[in-house]
């Protein structure tokens, strides 16, 4: 990245910063669409990001590393949803129980596994490796804030396009969006608002796993709760976007750059560290109240 001007690196970090809320939110959406609110989010992540990394580094492979994060968040969430929809255990307290089980199933296996409950650092481990495009890359500005990210960086966008073609132009987004808005009507054809609710809470668990390879192999390391909250802005963004693909993607930029300005304002403001290091999450109660008060008036004005 050339050297240029303040903002410019640090909307460059707001790109990477807001992969995890991203692609967290999308597959949110599919599980929101069909009737349910997800706030597994988190633990799935988490999960995502743990095994993500223990195993990229045990094979040397960065990408099996994904691959196997990947199928590990897929697992916890088939369990989250059999449990939820199978067994019709309060889809809420069984969201909860998949976020407090991630988190000590981690800490529980980095002590069993490294002897360590803190920081594990894995010095073979090769980052994700940025994509350099130089013809791109020497365009002002843009070049300078959305080339040289990582691959996944780039599936997350890639993610909300895929989102968009399948909830709207394709039969199973038309069953998805069924299963939350007209249940029996899935039914009448023949079909189980349940295996959909399924495929739904699965394709979270897909982009909820790479969601957290995204975080845990950018560092090239795995920290105790490194999802830090990642997974409820992810269900904000949902509501922020109006449970649309283009929508969530412009409500998780404004929240990667709320972390973004918060990491470069340490240095260069006199504010109170604990103030700056909240700012995300302050912008994140503000604009929840901020939704909630339209949506009101909305109403309200729909009634009258």
């Amino acid at each position: 990245m050339s050297n240029t001007s303040f903002p410019i690196p640090m909307l460059h970090s707001t790109i990477r910063i807001m992969a995890p809320f991203l692609l967290a939110a999308i597959g949110g959406l599919f599980t929101e669409l069909a009737g349910m609110l997800n706030i597994a989010l988190e633990g799935l992540m988490l999960i995502g990001a743990f095994f993500s990394v223990v195993l990229a580094a045990a094979t040397g492979s960065l990408f099996l590393g994904v691959v196997l994060g990947i199928l590990a968040s897929i697992v916890a969430a088939y369990v989250f949803g059999f449990i939820s929809l199978n067994l019709r255990a309060n889809i809420f307290i069984t969201g909860l129980a998949t976020n407090l089980f991630a988190e000590g199933l981690t800490v529980v296996l980095a002590f069993q596994i490294f002897g360590n409950k803190g920081v594990i650092r894995f010095a073979n481990l090769s980052k994700l490796p940025d994509l350099s495009i130089p013809s791109l890359q020497r365009i002002p500005v843009i070049g300078d804030i959305f080339i040289g990210h990582n691959v996944l960086i780039y599936i997350s966008w890639l993610m909300v396009i895929l989102a968009a073609i399948v909830i709207y132009k394709t039969p199973f987004g038309l069953r998805i969006r069924g299963t939350g808005s007209n249940p029996g009507a899935i039914e009448a054809i023949g079909l189980s608002p349940r295996r959909y609710g399924m495929y739904a809470i699965l394709i979270s668990g897909f982009t909820c796993g790479l969601a957290g390879a995204v975080l845990s192999l950018q560092m090239g390391a795995f920290v105790p709760g490194i999802t830090s909250g990642r997974g409820w802005i992810a269900l904000v963004a949902i509501y922020l976007g109006n449970k649309n693909p283009l929508g969530i993607f412009i409500a998780c930029l404004v929240f990667g750059f709320a972390e973004s300005f918060s990491n470069y304002a340490q240095g260069i403001m006199d504010v109170p560290a604990d103030f700056i290091l909240a700012f995300p999450y302050i912008i994140t109660v503000v604009a929840m109240i901020a939704y909630s008060i339209v949506q009101h008036y909305r109403l309200k004005g729909s009634e009258g």
